[in-house]
This record gives C-alpha cells, structure tokens and sequence, in this order.
C-alpha cells in the first residue's frame, strides 16, 4: 500500500517532479501550494509524512511546523529550504522538523531521506539493552507517560517541545548509557544532521532548566566529559 505525503512547495513544476519521483518509493503525493491549503488538507485526513517547503506565499513552513507540534501532532516532516544559512536550518530542527534538505537537491538524496524517515516512523528500533517502550516511566520524582507525550516532574507537568521530548525519552529508556553528540543526532534527530552538534548542546540545556532544581549541578541529565551525557542510573 502507498504511504501518503503531503507536499507542501508553491512551485508547481518543483511539486510536479518530487510527486513523480516519490511514486518510484511507492508514495503518493498530494500537493500543497500555499500554507493555508496545507493546513486545510492536514485537518482533513492523515499522511505518513509531510514535505514542507520553508518559504510560502501565506503560512510559512516553520509556522505550520510549530503548529503541527504544538497541536500534538508528529507527523515526519522534511523541511525543504531554498536558504542556506545555517540559522534557518536548525530554527527548523528546534521547531520540530525531523530533517531538511537545501535547494537545489538530487532526487536520489531526497528519496533517501524520505525513505529514512518513513523507516523511522514505521519500525524505531530499540538499541540493545533499551528498556521496553513502557506507556509510563518513573524516575524519582520524573514521570514520561510515553504514548501521551506527558512529562511530570513531582506532579507539576513540564512543557517540552516535540525534539526535547524524544530527547528526553531517548535518554529515559536507557539509563546509564553515554551517548555521544554525534549518536544522538543519529538515533533521535535521524539522517543528515552530521556537524550541528551544538543543537544537542542546546536542547541538553534546556531540559536541564525546566527539569533540574538546580541545573548547574544536575541530577537526571548528566556529563560524561570528553565523551557525551547519560541519564543518572539513580535518582
């Protein structure tokens, strides 16, 4: 059966040859060509993955892509851009953009990166020694209700975006484990993110503000210097 994927991308010969070539993977497109239309076909049904271009005549992507995320909505997304500074890429990944690709792109690393995703959407694997994907994790005080995308800390729930979430989550299910930043990159924000290991950092950081009574000094996420972080054994 053919995934579905909603293509958002206001050049229409652009939009004409990404749907041609999604069908050679056994997708089926449809086309977007504004933000707002986008919007409208997302409240009618349900897609495997969204191609989001950055620069729309009406709702920008990273619009959509933080309205998508703040509805509850983890739809995959691949942010199209035709800018290639390196701020509007990662706005997009701290939006909740699983992945981007710059413009002008081969059709043979877009399907890739399509195919990537939809594999991680369909079948994430568990590294060995992961604890089971639990509905509900405790850690002390640290409640994840998992399949409700729920943090608690001591019963106060946590606001979290989508990405520090997985993060989070990611780093749960397995503690004690050193994770480098290059490994976290891989295994929670997926293909194509080599050399922004900084967006790690960043979002390390912002956990440890909402999580940690004190971050300077935390207690779940720590460092493991020269290495990477884990999540404390112990809590």
């Amino acid at each position: 059966m053919a995934r579905q994927v909603l293509l958002v991308e206001d050049d229409r010969e652009i939009a004409e040859l990404v749907k041609l070539h999604l069908c050679d993977i056994h997708c089926a497109a449809d086309i977007a060509g504004s933000g707002q239309e986008a919007l409208a076909r997302l409240a009618q049904r349900r897609y495997d993955l969204m191609i989001l271009d950055l620069m729309l005549p009406d709702v920008d992507g990273l619009t959509i892509c933080q309205r998508l995320r703040a509805s509850g909505d983890y739809l995959p997304i691949l942010m199209l851009t035709a800018k290639s500074s390196e701020l509007d890429r990662v706005l997009g990944l701290e939006l909740g953009a699983d992945d981007y690709l710059v413009k002008p792109f081969s059709f043979p690393e877009l399907l890739a990166r399509v195919k990537a995703l939809l594999r991680r959407a369909e079948a994430p694997g568990n590294l060995a020694g992961a604890v089971p994907d639990e509905a509900r994790i405790a850690r002390g005080p640290l409640v994840i209700e998992a399949s409700k995308r729920r943090v608690f800390l001591a019963d106060r729930e946590l606001t979290l975006t989508a990405k520090e979430f997985d993060l989070l989550l990611h780093f749960a299910r397995q503690p004690g484990r050193v994770f480098s930043r290059s490994q976290l990159l891989d295994q929670v924000w997926g293909y194509g993110h080599e050399g922004y290991e900084h967006t790690v950092n960043s979002h390390i950081n912002r956990l440890r503000a909402k999580l940690e009574p004190n971050p300077a000094e935390p207690r779940y996420l720590l460092t493991v210097w020269g290495v990477g972080y884990k999540f404390a054994e112990s809590c």
